[in-house]
């Protein structure tokens, strides 16, 4: 059987259309090493290195040729998300492409998806030679501060929902840069068919051009709608739905407007082997104004007996909603579409260790259509990444609690996060997008209220005999693994800060105590610490009211030297790895050793 995965791996690495040539336009003047190599060896000692290499044998030969085509449009799209994380990242990658020599910045690019790194103090510091990274990162013109921005957004109202829209890049309105747009549109005449007046709007545009990333990205997009459509016809006599989504998705790239690809992405009856998640969808990347989306590809090959048995926990959804602490609870569909994956290839944002997706995220979207739950098993599941997470929780709280943190609590307690999302507060009580009413909050709130229903899910499942107390205590301590910090967050860190706020929280009331150098979890103060949270939370996203938003931020991200500098400096100490570099059979063959 190994022998017939690899051929099959090898098989899906060859002969893939290539991604692209280098543009000759990218300059990579001034671009080497900016750490030494004892900085780097040092990153990269206590990085862990994943290899997926998943069974891909069952796939169908159109299947096969489908993937090739999916890794050579994920390909291009990873170089576009290396230039839209910073002003260098697609000269970066030219640059360590012309140097195959330079191993160390290679896999520090790899690890990073970009030329700056996080340090072992989470800090972000350039391993090349180019510029320190800021908040604009390449979605505004370079230096654009909030305060400007918010400034030229009070004195000029109308221009919000293009400046603020999700997938446009703003450009200063220079004349360079007004002639590049124009020309794009002149050159590819299916953009401006697809844009009524967007000629118009970019003509006039003073200080600020919003330019749709299918302009701003043409080439690349094009180059990646037509390897969309050529998997597409390798996969539409096995699974036409597929490839309908592909076709669609296609074409959304060219519109950036989504809702043809998802409603068939989100209600189509895949009948084959795979999935894929295709586009720019979130915007945790975006440090100035939470709000522009970053690209990614996933390439997903379905784990059927797993994602069986999921769908038996979706029953009881109608009543967590229930059970949530705020009026105007919804009815809620239990017809999810969701199912358990593993990872062939992933590119762009997606690259990583990430465990799930719920997509898409536009309120009115997810309304319509729904969203897909896309649990990535091979990551989930994979012991080396349980084994570190383990090593630091036992180092983190009293010795006897240490064996509740089981790998079944955290792929529950994952689930019913993505789950969670479909929950509670959607839009705020007059009707606005939670993205746009909250802005740098949003998507900290919401990956906050997501891991508080994923622990009021397990009480009420408990509570209905469909979990037992061993299965609750470790999905209880999945969700306080969860929360503690190996260091202090930055405020960019959607995540990272939200999962500060639990722990201060929790501590506040109850449910976690310092004792002794480590935590004590209280389990029967646990669901009423939880319940409290999620009512302030929830409270929030409905009043849509970002002062109030960042000022409870800031009110419950205190870092106390006694008491959470204490548990990470333990938590440190047991770590072998702080990392993960993840490579791909797929991609990269078969893992040397």
């Amino acid at each position: 059987m190994r022998s017939l995965i690899l051929a099959a791996a090898l098989l899906l690495a060859a002969c893939a259309t290539p991604a692209s040539t280098t543009d000759p336009s990218v300059s990579t003047a001034g671009i080497g090493p900016a750490w030494s190599a004892e900085q780097s060896d040092a990153l990269l000692a206590r990085t862990q290195r994943l290899h997926l290499a998943p069974d891909v044998s069952q796939l169908t030969p159109g299947e096969q040729v489908a993937v090739r085509e999916l890794i050579a449009a994920g390909q291009r799209m990873h170089t576009l998300y290396l230039s839209q994380k910073h002003p260098q990242g697609a000269a970066a990658e030219a640059y360590l492409a012309a140097h195959p020599t330079l191993t160390r910045e290679r896999d520090l690019m790899r690890l990073s998806s970009g030329p700056i790194a996080t340090t072992f103090d989470n800090t972000r510091e350039p391993f090349l030679t180019v510029s320190p990274e800021a908040p604009a990162r390449n979605m505004y013109p370079a230096g654009t501060t909030k305060a400007a921005l918010d400034a030229f957004l009070a004195a000029n109202p109308t221009r919000r929902d293009t400046l603020v829209d999700d997938r446009t890049v703003v450009w200063a309105a220079t004349p360079e840069n007004r002639r590049a747009a124009l020309a794009t549109l002149d050159r590819y005449p299916v953009l401006e068919a697809l844009h009524p007046g967007l000629r118009v709007r970019l003509a006039g545009e003073q200080t600020y051009l919003a330019v749709p990333y299918s302009v701003a990205y043409a080439p690349d997009l094009i180059f990646i709608g037509e390897r969309l459509n050529a998997a597409a016809d390798a996969v539409e006599r096995g699974d036409a739905a597929f490839a309908r989504y592909l076709r669609l998705r296609a074409r959304d790239l060219l519109a950036d407007d989504y809702e043809g690809g998802d409603a068939a992405w989100v209600r189509g009856q895949f009948t084959g082997n795979l999935n894929a998640q295709i586009g720019a969808y979130e915007t945790y990347d975006d440090a100035l104004y939470g709000v522009k989306t970053f690209f990614s590809l996933s390439i997903l090959v379905r784990d059927r007996p797993r994602s069986q048995e999921l769908q038996a926990a979706l029953g009881d959804i109608q009543n967590v909603e229930n059970a949530l602490p705020y009026e105007h609870h919804r009815q809620v569909r239990s017809d999810i579409p969701v199912a358990v994956y593993n990872i062939v290839a992933d590119f762009g944002q997606a690259r990583g260790t990430n465990t799930a997706s719920i997509l898409p995220n536009e309120a009115y979207l997810a309304r319509q259509y729904g969203r897909t739950i896309l649990m990535r098993g091979n990551i989930l599941l994979n012991d080396d990444i349980f084994q570190e997470t383990q090593r630091a929780y036992a180092a983190a709280v009293a010795s006897e609690q240490a064996g509740d943190l089981t790998p079944e609590g955290g792929f529950y307690r994952t689930l019913w996060h993505e789950i969670g999302h479909y929950l509670g507060v959607d839009q705020t009580a007059d009707g606005r997008d939670l993205d746009a009413a909250l802005e740098d909050t949003a998507d900290l709130l919401e990956e906050m209220k997501a891991d508080l229903v994923s622990l009021t899910s397990a009480r009420i499942l408990h509570d209905r005999g469909r979990l037992t107390d061993a299965q609750l205590r470790s999905i209880y301590a999945s969700g306080i693994r969860r929360v503690l910090q190996k260091n202090r967050p930055r405020r960019e860190q959607p995540y990272q800060t939200m999962q500060l706020i639990q722990w201060n929280w929790f501590m506040e009331h109850g449910a976690l105590r310092f004792e002794n150098g480590r935590l004590r979890v209280d389990y029967r103060r646990y669901p009423a610490a939880v319940e409290s949270l999620l009512r302030e939370v929830l409270a929030i996203q409905r009043a849509g009211d970002p002062r109030r938003a960042n000022a409870f931020v800031d009110q419950w991200t205190t870092w106390r030297p006694e008491l959470h500098e204490v548990i990470a400096a333990r938590m440190r100490e047991s770590e072998r790895t702080r990392f993960s570099l993840v490579t791909y059979e797929a991609l990269d063959g078969p893992q040397t050793r």
